[in-house]
């Protein structure tokens, strides 16, 4: 009996090298056999401005909202398959160093040729939460595993679509 490889359907990659961001297409078609991980979902691509309100004496029409702090959401990758043990070690590094093991990454977006569409590149990532597969006898399902990645920034890349230079 043929088991259908699952892969095809995952259409994130996780890598820790920032620079698979800006790939030529040629080499961007081979990233998914050598990608960390792949996941289908991924949540948490943003931010938060903290503000705190001020009221001026004698302005009674609003209430003044000055900023405190800027924080980066917990980038959540879940319903994954992790073909190598790269994001597994990362997050034990961060267990046994006391800063952390902070790595600059890569979410990537693939089209269902699977090519990158859109590109997420995050900064001083700390692998900060890891939730291993769920198994079942009774069901014929992948394996699920999930990764929460806190960092301390986010910058998107806009890649050009095809046939633009």
């Amino acid at each position: 009996m043929m088991v259908e490889d699952p892969i095809p359907s995952y259409r994130f990659i996780v890598t820790l090298l920032p620079g698979d961001a800006y790939l030529p297409p040629t080499q961007a078609l081979l990233l998914p056999l050598v990608g960390a991980g792949e996941f289908m979902e991924a949540k948490g691509l943003g931010a938060d401005l903290e503000v705190t309100s001020y009221p001026e004496g004698g302005v009674n029409d609003h209430v003044h909202l000055l900023p405190v702090r800027h924080s980066w959401t917990r980038i959540s990758l879940r319903r994954g398959v992790v073909r190598d043990g790269g994001l597994w070690s990362w997050y034990m590094a961060g267990l046994t160093q006391s800063l952390g093991a902070r790595r600059d990454g890569t979410i990537i977006l693939l089209t269902a040729a699977g090519t990158p569409a859109m590109t997420w590149m995050f900064h001083a990532g700390l692998a900060a939460k890891w939730s291993g597969p769920e198994l079942n006898a009774m069901n014929n399902a992948v394996a699920i595993e999930s990764l929460e990645i806190a960092h301390e920034g986010l910058i998107p890349v806009l890649l050009s679509p095809p046939g633009t230079p």
